[in-house]
């Protein structure tokens, strides 16, 4: 006697269908485009997963650099006193500070101006 495995294909069909959730036309009703679909979708995910660090950081150095040159400082130079100045403060929270708290961010220059490190 053959072993049909149709239990194990509406097991598989059933996931891929339910990860198609919230598709459109055919790629949320059939097997075949919805697999399509959501293999596409996964593989962008992870994809843009990884972009996503790269263009915070970027956002963060951008946000950075404009407050330090409102200061009067490059953002290059900053950083490199910051590292000698042994402030162990990353780009998330300077950014966040420059962009929410310009008083502070002010503070931690101006502190490094008159510990003569910029």
């Amino acid at each position: 006697m053959r072993v049909k495995g149709g239990i194990q294909t509406k097991k598989t069909h059933k996931k891929f269908l339910k990860m198609a959730k919230g598709y459109r036309a055919g790629r949320r009703v059939l097997y075949r485009s919805a697999k399509g679909g959501v293999e596409r979708g996964l593989k962008f995910a992870f994809r843009d997963r990884k972009a996503r660090k790269r263009e915070m950081r970027a956002l963060w150095i951008t946000r950075i650099g404009a407050a330090a040159k409102e200061l009067g400082v490059s953002y290059s130079r900053l950083m490199d006193a910051l590292k000698k100045g042994d402030i162990g403060l990353n780009r998330k929270v300077l950014s966040n500070m420059a962009a929410e708290d310009p008083g502070s961010f002010k503070g931690i220059v101006e502190h490094l101006k008159a510990g003569s490190l910029l």
